[in-house]
This record gives C-alpha cells, sequence and structure tokens, in this order.
C-alpha cells in the first residue's frame, strides 16, 4: 500500500478529491471529500495530488548531529505527542518529540493480536522530532498495542539513562484531557511523558496524611430544572468515546442530577435525552421506576421536545 492515512488523492475516473482517512485492506482505502462523507475505493482508483504536505507538521529527518557543547545538557524530556490531522481531523498522528541533549535510537513495533509489525526505526535527534505512526480515530478500540523501545546516544560525557522500553494500548481516556501545546511541534495535542522520573514516597507526608482530619463534604450543588443529557453537551471529547462509555458519562450525569434535585426539595425536574436509538431513554424509565422518591414519570413537553425528554415529579 503506497498510501498513508492524511495522504491528499484525487479519483482517476472521476472529478472527486480528497484524503485518505482509512486504509481498509491492501487494495482498499478510504478517501473524505470536502463533505465529509468517506468513500471506499480501489487504491488503483486514485492518485496522489502533488504539492500538498502529509499530516500536520513537517517531520524533521534525524541525522547524527550534536547541539554545541556551550549550551546545557539536558537530560529529560522523551515525548509522545498525538495531533489530528490539520485536514483530515479523523486522522491522528504519532510523533517522537526529543526535547532532550541526547540521540535516541527509535523504533516502534505494533502488536495486533499476537501479529507484529515494525512501523517505525530511526534516530531523533536533540531538540527534533519525528512522526512514526497514524492511525483513525473511529478505529480507536481496534488500534494494536504499542510497543517503543528508545536507546540513548551522545558523544558528550554525560552519564546515558537505561533504554526505555514502554508498551501502551492506547483509549479513548488518552485523548480525553484538554489539547495543549506541544514542544517542537508547536501544535494543538495531547501528550504523553516516557521518561518520567519514578515516583518517590515520602514516607513522613504519607504518615501525616493518616492523621488528617477528614474534610467537610461539599455541598450538592443545585441542578437545573431541565437537565440536558446529549452527549456533546456533556463532553468536547465525545468523538472518541465508544457508545458504552457515553452511555456511562450520561448516566452518571443523570444520577448525580437526580440527587440534587431530590435533596433540593425540587417539585419536579426533567431530563433531555433525545430520540436516538432508545437506550437512554429506556435506562433513565429504568432506574426512575425503581427509585421510591420518585411520585412518576411521563414524556415531558411533546410539543417543544417530542419524545425527546422525560418529565420527572418527586415526592
Amino acid at each position: 500500500m503506497k498510501y498513508k492515512l492524511g495522504d491528499f488523492v484525487r479519483f482517476v475516473d472521476e472529478k472527486m478529491e480528497g484524503y485518505v482517512t482509512r486504509i481498509i485492506d491492501d487494495q482498499m482505502i478510504g478517501v473524505t471529500g470536502e463533505d465529509d462523507f468517506e468513500i471506499p475505493v480501489l487504491a488503483s482508483k486514485v492518485t496522489t495530488v502533488h504539492g500538498f504536505e502529509h499530516g500536520s507538521a513537517k517531520t524533521e529527518q534525524a541525522t547524527i548531529k550534536q547541539q554545541p557543547d556551550n549550551l546545557p545538557f539536558e537530560r529529560k524530556g522523551v515525548y509522545i505527542g498525538m495531533v489530528s490531522d490539520d485536514k483530515a481531523s479523523s486522522v491522528v498522528h504519532f510523533y517522537v518529540i526529543n526535547t532532550t541533549s541526547y540521540q535516541l535510537l527509535t523504533t516502534l513495533i505494533t502488536d495486533k493480536q499476537q501479529q507484529f509489525k515494525g512501523e517505525y526505526a530511526g534516530i531523533v535527534a536533540p531538540k527534533t522530532t519525528a512522526k512514526v505512526y497514524s492511525g483513525q480515530l473511529a478505529d480507536l478500540q481496534l488500534w494494536p498495542k504499542f510497543k517503543f523501545q528508545i536507546v540513548f546516544y551522545t558523544t558528550q560525557n554525560e552519564p546515558v539513562p537505561a533504554p526505555i522500553i514502554v508498551e501502551e494500548k492506547f483509549k479513548a481516556k488518552d485523548f480525553s484531557g484538554t489539547k495543549k501545546q506541544l514542544p517542537l511541534l508547536n501544535l494543538q495535542g495531547w501528550m504523553m511523558q516516557l521518561d518520567e522520573p519514578e515516583l518517590i514516597i515520602d514516607a513522613q507526608k504519607l504518615k501525616e496524611s493518616f492523621y488528617n482530619p477528614t474534610k467537610e463534604e461539599a455541598p450538592i450543588e443545585k441542578p437545573q430544572t431541565e437537565v440536558d443529557l446529549h452527549i456533546e453537551k456533556l463532553r468536547n471529547d465525545h468523538q472518541f468515546l465508544n457508545s458504552a462509555e457515553m452511555l456511562k458519562i450520561q448516566m452518571d450525569h443523570f444520577h448525580t442530577s437526580l440527587d440534587a434535585a431530590i435533596v433540593h426539595r425540587f417539585p419536579e425536574i426533567v431530563f433531555i435525552h433525545g430520540v436516538g436509538n432508545g437506550v437512554l431513554k429506556h435506562e433513565i424509565h429504568k432506574v426512575l421506576s425503581g427509585n421510591n422518591r420518585i411520585q412518576t414519570f411521563m414524556d415531558a413537553h411533546k410539543e417543544k421536545f417530542g419524545y425527546g425528554a422525560t418529565k420527572v415529579i418527586l415526592k
């Protein structure tokens, strides 16, 4: 397969073009155009459009080079940076970010159900980055396990750390935090540090923590009278979550709001769950049916919500 995720291609037989957003198999790829609709197509039926850069940032080709001796020697700062493609947002690129003064002899092997594949092998020079992998966010649950192996090298009179070997199976939570500015790339994305210092436990502080008085529980915040449970209202990273994770987040918010309404003695509260496939509504009604603090519940304001909301009358 000569194409990579994020490549800009043009259809041979049609006046269409877009970005490669999925590698289906050795012959088929998925191409997403301006309408955000992904079209499966034979790789032989498209051609690369020259003049477009692949990915979100230029990757510097690493060569054996050292920083000048008069600069401070940086011993920490090896990261994996994850950046959404600037043209095909459903694609994420992985970079090794080296802010140290060491050469990093780096390899990446993926393991998908005991099927191993070498994805990258190279040298990441000091203060540079290297793109090592690209993936389709929608297939995150199917991603392989990543095994990074990094060996440190320097010609200077400096101690060399032990090699880093990290195995990581990325999950939706790894992309749930707020994006931050990634060093060297100068792009917004997610980041994990591979050479974090070992956790040192302070025995005295640990002992003192057992004698701290119990903190008073924070007062329960009064909820809104209409609680919107649409996932996009609750999380700004919902595109990275699967259906089970979304349902759990929605139900947790429902339970919290319902409990708060009971504590604050609301006469009624409305939960906006939408119509969808009916799973969220069913789970809400199942909880309400078994709660002895509920007088009754019904569809709320059909002229306003249709069948997408439930009004709860509290005792």
